[in-house]
């Protein structure tokens, strides 16, 4: 084995230019391959690094429409979900909490998650400095203690990566936090910066986010069925936390990413899979060209007795060789490519405790998909080849030993795949990249451009009552749209498009109520509209006294009043909103908010449910009907609006200097975006394409070396044909009609696959769009790319001279 080793090396070396060209097809091939696996591995396979991350879920309920709800839950409604039996181990948190540090010149936002004290035991993950937390830090019925667990992100960002930073005090709200540990870099629950002992009360006011950790071997079907009846309870005790009917579904941490990405990747790796096919075809042509050229070598091989198996075993390790150089070349790539591919993963569609990276798993992937290639590409040279016909061989020069007609069906045949599996991935591609231009051309509806959304929230504590928020809030929006670069501002609660509002049920006064009916809500100001340039179509917007006191006034958007009153009497009609109501001190609300609203105005749809799907109808309200503990500022400038965060940041503190904006304030035009239709579809279709041109390249090098390798091979035969009386044009025309039978064979072959796999596409690329006009493109594209590469060799085997090829022999 160490001989046939030695003397691919010394064949490899003869022939450098064979075995740079096949290293680089399979390095294509294997290092993008790779780059997606390792994706692949780090999403599906170790996404979490805590302990019994596979039997963690969320605790998620199916209301009657079939939309998914997460669930909360009371202080006594968590111990008796710890009593069940399904349950392993139970901890819960309160959300994310940003709280401001309040000991420097410029308050910094600290996003914080509370999580009960037996946390530390439910992760099982240990710190990475100090500890995290125990029972005592939050002892039952007492006030929690002062303490506080950092981020790794939080600790490198604030302290620099102090390993000193264990005892010391971090002020939050003007109160002084202990530090007791540092967490490792993958613990990112929530993607807080700090982690606080959280007290759970018996007030059932109170929500707290149950995490559940199944026990071993308990299906979801089981748990499902166990916790219905009690959570069917709990709904008695606190109906306004559960939809009027449900069905208890939990599901994985990890399954609303895999439902989402997984698709996307394992499309990708589909992808990239055809991309390595058609490598792997490029070298086997290279391999039984190579091969041909050798015929006379192992045919005395053969006669001085060595055996099928021993050559057949020369030219499987021949193929190895290439293989693993292929394979090294593509680790090296897949380091290069990786990086890209993260930044273009959707920001939100993959739990950021992930690590994406090209470990031992990863390599060994490499090198079993190495040595596969190395197989595929050794078979077809290793059996056409060890079967020499020893005496025409001997008898014969080596440029007539061309193989037979089986070797050129060989050829046909995997030239005829490349073409087939090029179309299919240039015709998904442009599948891929119609969709997403179409939806890049989407009606928003409203204007984007030079305009931000600034976040901010209200401390705890602090502006609790209603006519102190409405203020606050009022002297914010007052004092920034005052700001010369800004050409308008206004507020917006939960408004913030083009996924905006919450769904919550509405009657229609004189008409019988329909609990399966929601609608969108938003919470605004008047100045919202022209800020994003929405067009009022009937009616009047309210003034500043009307939102002063909180009036019961609302507008409609266009698809709920053509939904409704479809005959355009909606001015003066009243609508009521249930569900709106205050819950002090985090909810403040005016004493009628879930009264009666009167329509006094229609506004133009604006998306307002993701870029894809139909505008809801939508209602929107003056925001001070209901006040949260955070607003939004809608910001439109004359310049870069992020180019006056700055000073903004400046204005809130002015305002409140204990007060500060969300630490990721992004334009509108990054909230597009973001948003998971527009990102997925922008990873697919610049994926794909990337993918597809490389397959293009690589299926028109193909198509090349099979026509060069057949004009090397009956260069006499064009020489006797020209000294007989044939005109170069028709020895051109004998060339490409050989290579038309190739690209006719693969195109139909691959417009057949576009076909049967055009349903496939389209539910794994959401929006993908198969226009034939687009796939005509394509087609030509591909028939004008082989057609070049055929030409050249076609070319010059019509420059022979006749003299030369005669004397060839």
């Amino acid at each position: 084995m160490l001989r046939d080793v030695r003397f691919s090396c010394r064949e490899l070396l003869k022939r450098p230019g064979l075995a740079i060209t096949a290293i680089i097809s399979l390095t294509l091939g294997i290092g993008a391959t790779t780059a997606v696996f390792s994706v692949i591995y780090g999403l599906l396979v170790n996404p979490f690094p805590y302990q019994g991350a596979d039997r963690m879920i969320n605790l998620t309920v199916l209301n009657a429409a079939g939309n998914r709800r997460f669930v909360g839950v009371t202080g006594p409604q968590l111990a008796l979900l710890r009593e069940a039996r399904c349950v392993d181990s139970l901890a819960a948190s309160w959300g994310t909490w940003n709280l401001t540090t309040t000991d420097e010149d410029l308050p910094e936002d600290v996003p914080s998650v509370q999580l009960t004290a037996n946390a530390g035991t439910y992760f099982g993950v240990p710190a990475l400095l100090g500890r995290t937390m125990v029972p005592s830090d939050a002892p039952e019925g007492q006030d929690p203690q002062p303490v506080v667990v950092l981020s790794y992100l939080f600790w490198q960002r604030h302290f620099n990566g102090d390993p000193t930073v264990v005892g010391r005090t971090l002020q939050l709200v003007h109160k002084n936090y202990t530090i007791i540990g540092v967490l490792p870099p993958r613990f990112t629950w929530n993607d807080a910066d700090v982690y606080l002992p959280l007290k759970v009360t018996n007030d059932t006011s109170a929500v707290f986010a149950p995490l559940i950790k199944l026990k071993p071997g308990t299906t979801y079907a089981a748990a499902n069925a166990e916790l219905q009846p009690l959570l069917e309870q709990f709904a008695k005790e606190t109906p306004s936390h559960f939809p009027p009917t449900f069905r208890v579904q939990i599901r994985g941490i990890n399954e609303r990413y895999v439902e989402h990405l997984g698709r996307s990747l394992f499309l990708l790796l589909g992808a990239v899979g055809l991309l390595l096919l058609i490598g792997c075809a490029n070298v086997s042509i290279l391999l039984l060209a190579r091969g041909t050229a050798r015929q006379h070598e192992l045919a005395v091989r053969s006669a001085i007795g060595a055996s099928r198996w021993r050559i057949q075993r020369q030219l499987l390790t021949d193929a190895l060789a290439l293989s693993l150089l292929g394979a090294l070349g593509g680790v090296l790539l897949a380091y290069r490519l990786l990086p890209l591919l993260i930044r273009w993963l959707p920001e939100y569609s993959f739990p950021h405790e992930v690590a994406i990276s090209i470990n031992l798993p990863v390599l060994a992937f490499t090198v079993a998909v190495a040595i596969l290639t190395g197989v595929l590409l050794g078979l077809a040279p290793a059996f056409h080849f060890s079967r020499p016909e020893v005496a025409q061989l001997m008898q014969s020069s080596s440029r007539r030993a061309t193989g037979g007609a089986r070797g050129k069906h060989t050829h046909s045949l995997l030239v005829t795949a490349q073409i087939a599996l090029t179309l299919l991935l240039l015709t998904s591609a442009a599948a891929a990249t119609n969709g997403f231009l179409r939806l890049v051309r989407t009606d928003l509806g409203y204007d984007p451009h030079h305009t931000m959304s600034v976040g901010i929230p209200v401390h705890q504590n602090t502006h609790v009552s209603w006519a102190d928020r409405s203020t606050y809030f009022e002297q914010l929006l007052a004092r920034v749209a005052a700001m010369p670069e800004v050409v308008s501002a206004g507020l917006s609660t939960n408004a913030t498009p083009p996924s905006n509002g919450v769904d919550v049920g509405f009657e229609i006064f004189g008409r019988p109520s329909n609990q399966q009916e929601q609608l969108r809500l938003n919470f605004v100001s008047a100045e919202y509209f022209s800020v994003l340039h929405i067009p009022l179509l009937q009616g009047r917007l309210w003034d500043h006294p009307e939102v002063v006191r909180g009036a019961n006034l609302a507008l409609v958007n266009q698809t709920l009043a053509r939904q409704y009153w479809p005959d355009g009497d909606v001015i003066g009609k009243e609508l009521r909103l249930p569900d709106v109501k205050g819950e002090p001190p985090f909810t403040q609300a005016t004493p009628d908010s879930n009264g009666w609203l009167q329509i006094i105005g229609v506004v133009g749809d604006a998306r307002d449910d993701g870029l894809r799907k139909p505008v809801k109808p939508a209602v929107f309200v003056p925001f001070t009907l209901q006040m949260r503990m955070w607003t939004q500022i809608l910001v439109r400038t004359r310049t870069d609006p992020l180019s006056l965060l700055r000073r903004v940041r400046a204005e809130v503190k002015a305002v409140d200097p204990d007060q500060q904006v969300f630490g990721q304030t992004r334009d509108l035009e990054a909230w597009i975006e973001s948003q998971d239709e527009y990102a997925y579809g922008r990873l697919v279709a610049s994926l794909f394409s990337e993918f597809s041109l490389l397959a293009l390249a690589l299926a028109s090098f193909g198509l090349f070396s099979v026509v060069s390798y057949g004009v090397a091979q009956r260069t006499n035969e064009f020489g006797i044909r020209m000294a007989l009386g044939a005109t170069r044009g028709q020895v051109l025309a004998l060339v490409l009609t050989s290579s038309v039978r190739h690209v006719v064979a693969g195109l139909a072959s691959g417009l057949l696959l576009s076909l049967l796999l055009k349903g496939a596409l389209a539910r794994w690329a959401e929006g993908s769009e198969h226009n034939p006009q687009v796939v005509a493109a394509v087609t030509v594209l591909l028939v004008v790319t082989s057609a070049l590469a055929a030409l050249v060799p076609a070319r010059r085997a019509s420059a022979v001279d006749p003299v030369e090829a005669l004397r060839y022999e």
